[in-house]
């Protein structure tokens, strides 16, 4: 059996390559997208069992990418997890109202990254 493939989506360097580590360490392949704006392609053919994006970017519209991917035939059903600073409530509401199923907090993502897919997972099925 394959390990399941989770897709992450960033564009800063902190803390998406420590993501990518951690996530292969609970045994995730991972598929990583600098660009979100090539999230719903990825995800149609890649299939993941889950999306993590960065709600933080300079050169895409990060919330319409989410919409996109929630809003699509054969990706609604994909838990997406994003994350933002703290204080930028603005990524969050967006992030809540284009359909992300969790919004965490940057800082404490990588330190909870575990229970945070189950819950997001857990949603799902529910």
């Amino acid at each position: 059996m394959t390990s399941p493939l989770a897709i992450l989506c960033y564009e800063k360097l902190l803390p998406g390559s420590q993501m990518v580590t951690r996530l292969e360490d609970l045994s995730y392949r991972v598929e990583v997208l600098n660009d979100s704006s090539e999230l719903l392609a990825v995800a149609e053919r890649s299939r993941p069992l889950v999306v993590l994006v960065d709600m933080a970017s300079q050169e895409n519209d990060v919330a319409r990418d989410i919409s996109a991917l929630k809003n699509g035939a054969d990706t609604g059903h994909i838990p997406v997890l994003a994350f933002t600073s703290q204080e930028d409530e603005e990524g969050q509401r967006g992030a809540r109202s284009v359909g992300a199923d969790l919004v965490a907090g940057e800082a404490a993502i990588l330190d909870q990254l575990p229970s945070l897919l189950d819950h997001v997972l857990e949603l799902k099925e529910s």
